[in-house]
């Protein structure tokens, strides 16, 4: 069987004239991106639409737009909406149909239209500012206070940035001669990695909170689209819980990001922030001096009116010193004369008891010498009946062992030696407990 095949290309070519004759015009269509990319000036998109349910894709497709066309879109685009083609941003355009025989098929963009974008921008930001006002945190960070002396600040920006050189230049270098203490948190201030790393670097900074008295978010030296990041729920909840006063610059005059919306202080620029930061220090600097100036007219004229009354103080010394002179000589000799005769009165009374006590204690001697006479005669003629040279003058003896009275004969042993005084003398006898005794 004889068979006439076509070539690939003879085959992409007549679906290329189909579709040439099928779309002979262009049309607007609805999409999300999930990839936008510029290639050699070109911008090659990938377009994807999800079921509203369950967010899985129904649909895909792949879109160019050349490079004469782009240099004019996007611009515009990008002046209207304040950002740049990202995955996730639901476009709206304008397509023709293209098959082309060696690339397949693609939609060739004609057109953008930005107030689309623009309007579902709208839509999501007021949706996160109902939602963070229905958690109550979309205005905390407008109760803070900032800190009187706010000189040590932590910087979230891109560490290679001008306007984080702007920043601390004009921080640093101001007129005032104020002293800040800067440190850098890096982050990506630009497209879909700024949320999780603006998170993580204020996660640090609240690691070491105490060490802070600002946080201040800052973008320059690039172009102002591209601020998508700047517009999430889960950054704004973050910094509307922060406990330190954020102060906020990324640099576009567009209207205010969520983040701006929720930050303790918004302005456009990195120098502007710092400019703030000065002015605020100033502005704390201006009131201590009001302040020292006060005190100090306070003090001036307190302290005249203290050398006034005590000029007048002074002149009233004399007549007062007088005063109390002679109060103090009269009431001296009332006392004087009050002591003396507290003293005679005292000379009365007790030369009044020596007087008595006299009295009483002569009659009482002489009984009591009397008494110890009489007793101590007693004694005497008791002493004398009981002198031993008068018993032993009577015929009595009294023998003595070891130089005293012996009172019991069973009181000596052999060999002992006693001795017998009587009235002409003593006699010494040694002990024999046998039938003799030996006498001197």
């Amino acid at each position: 069987m004889n068979r006439h095949a076509l070539t690939l290309f003879e085959l992409n070519s007549l679906v290329s004239d189909v579709i040439d004759t099928a779309f002979d015009h262009a049309y607007w269509v609805e999409a999300e991106l999930s990839e936008a990319r510029e290639v050699r000036g070109h911008c090659y998109m990938e377009l994807i639409q999800k079921d509203i349910f369950s967010a899985t894709p129904v649909a895909r497709a792949s879109a160019k737009c050349w490079k004469t066309t782009w240099t004019r879109l996007k611009p515009k685009f990008e002046h209207t909406t304040g950002q740049q083609l990202h995955a996730g941003m639901k476009v709206m355009l304008l397509v023709t149909a293209n098959f082309h025989a060696a690339y397949g098929f693609s939609w060739i963009v004609q057109d953008i239209d930005p107030t689309y974008t623009l309007g579902d921008m709208a839509r999501k930001r007021m949706e996160i500012i109902r939602q963070l006002k229905e958690e109550g945190v979309f205005d905390l960070q407008k109760e803070l206070a900032m800190p009187m002396f706010t000189q040590r600040v932590a910087v979230i920006s891109s560490e290679n940035a001008a306007g984080y050189g702007d920043f601390c230049h004009q921080l640093h270098e101001n007129d005032y001669g104020f002293v800040f203490q800067t440190q850098l948190f890096p982050a990506i201030m630009q497209g879909d990695q700024v949320e999780p790393t603006v998170i993580s670097a204020l996660n640090d900074i609240y690691n070491n909170v105490d060490d802070y008295d600002v946080v201040v978010i800052i973008r320059g030296g690039g172009a102002t689209a591209d601020l998508s990041g700047f517009d999430t729920l889960a950054l704004a909840e973050n910094v509307a819980n922060f406990p330190l006063p954020i102060v906020t610059g990324i640099g576009h005059d567009r209207d205010e990001s969520i983040l701006d919306m929720v930050s303790h202080t918004r302005v456009k620029t990195p120098t502007a922030a710092a400019a703030l930061l000065v002015d605020h220090l100033a502005g704390v600097w201006s009131h201590i001096e009001s302040l020292l100036e006060r005190i100090t007219g306070h003090v001036q004229q307190r302290m005249e009116a203290e050398w006034a009354r005590l000029d007048r103080v002074s002149e009233r010394i004399p007549i007062l010193f007088s005063l109390v002179k002679e109060r103090q000589g009269a009431k001296l000799q009332r006392v004087m004369t009050d002591i003396a005769n507290s003293i005679k009165e005292q000379l009365t009374r007790e030369q009044h008891k020596v007087t008595m006590l006299t009295n009483t204690i002569r009659p009482l001697t002489e009984k009591r010498l009397t008494t110890e006479h009489n007793r101590l005669e007693q004694l005497t003629l008791r002493a004398k009946a009981l002198d031993p040279e008068r018993l032993l003058k009577r015929g009595y003896s009294i023998t003595l062992l070891h130089g005293k009275a012996l009172h019991d004969p069973s009181a000596v042993r052999e060999g002992d030696v006693i001795e017998t005084k009587v009235e002409k003398g003593m006699l010494t006898s040694i002990i024999h407990l046998g039938n003799s005794s030996h006498h001197k």
